[in-house]
């Protein structure tokens, strides 16, 4: 049962740090050279690395890390409901975001 754990864990992390990487990507493509975008991108890829990365010193954060994404990302999908253009790009991103949450929030209730 611990082998089955470890794997559920495993995927948990594999399918949260590809939709970050996938949603940080469409971010950092869009309208390349303006900066929101860009410092959208790279946010979602510092909380990530913030997340996951093996460094002993972020430990003790990596759950202020996961809510502070988990908020990141509502941010950006209520930005877009506001303000954002309703191209198909913009719907499969917010598909990969809320997905995103979804992951983040069983991945904090696991930890619980």
């Amino acid at each position: 049962m611990n082998d089955s754990r470890t794997s559920a864990d495993t995927a948990l992390v594999i399918g949260i740090t590809l939709l970050t990487v996938g949603t940080a990507g469409i971010h950092l493509q869009l309208n390349f050279l303006d900066p929101v975008f860009i410092l959208s991108g790279l946010g979602y890829l510092t909380l990530l690395a913030a997340l996951y990365a093996p460094v002993p010193r972020l430990a003790r954060y990596r759950n202020v890390a996961r809510w502070t994404l988990i908020f990141y990302t509502a941010l950006t999908v209520t930005l877009w409901v506001v303000i954002g253009e309703r191209t198909a790009i913009g719907y499969a991103d917010k598909v990969i975001e809320i997905s995103l949450i979804v992951l983040l929030l069983i991945e904090s209730r696991q930890l619980r």
